[in-house]
């Protein structure tokens, strides 16, 4: 019996399974396939910085401008009626977290154990009178579009987050496009903060630059 090569190896370790869409992407090719799951993993980590970065702009920007409008930092407790069942189940979630940690609940701790998806979904159509035209339109005071603008794309980095906190494959996204509007998204916020952001995005602007990146 034969010892198992290094990619071989590899490939039992990592699981077939995951290595398949990597196999496919090279016609089937293992250490093709072992080199693109590398660069996969470049590539998260590359968007794991500034999509880290954008999720706190955009979540302390929205949570300023409700207990701006409401005034109170608790501003999930007058709001409760207007949210969904979802959206209140996630704050209860939150707020028995911070309990179970033994830490005091603060408005700041609330927030900070509210998911991206959260704040993704109170820019959704059914918040268009409710939440975003009364309030959550002062959270992005450099927009020069409408609500669904922000929200398509903070969706897409919702996405693209949750696919790289599952190992899951992003080489074939439009990466390009997900950098340009991780950096908008942020701009409408805050340019100097986008400035910063994207001083630091290691993310290449010109996508093609990298071997195996798509525009």
């Amino acid at each position: 019996m034969t010892n198992p090569t290094l990619n071989e190896l590899l490939e039992k370790r990592f699981s077939a399974e995951r290595l398949a869409p990597y196999r496919a992407a090279n016609r089937g090719d293992l250490a093709a396939a072992l080199a693109l799951y590398e660069r996969n993993s470049q590539i998260a980590a590359a968007f794991w910085r500034t999509l880290g970065h954008v999720e706190v702009l955009v979540r302390n920007a929205m949570h300023s401008a409700l207990a701006d409008w409401t005034g109170r930092a608790d501003w999930y407790v007058p709001l409760e009626q207007l949210l969904t069942e979802k959206a209140r189940k996630d704050i209860a979630a939150a707020q028995v977290r911070i309990a179970r940690n033994g830490r005091v609940e603060t408005p700041g701790r609330v927030v900070a154990e509210l998911s991206f998806g959260f704040w993704r979904y109170l820019l959704a159509a059914r918040y268009e009178r409710t939440l975003w035209l009364p309030c959550l339109r002062g959270a992005f005071p450099h927009l020069n579009g409408m609500r669904k603008d922000v929200h398509d794309k903070v969706a897409g980095l919702h996405e693209l987050r949750n696919r790289i906190a599952h190992h899951e494959p992003v080489h074939n996204r439009p990466l390009r496009r997900l950098r340009a509007d991780a950096l908008v998204v942020a701009e409408w916020i805050c340019p100097s903060a986008r400035g910063w952001v994207g001083a630091g995005c290691w993310v290449p602007g010109a996508v093609g630059g990298v071997s195996g990146w798509r525009a």
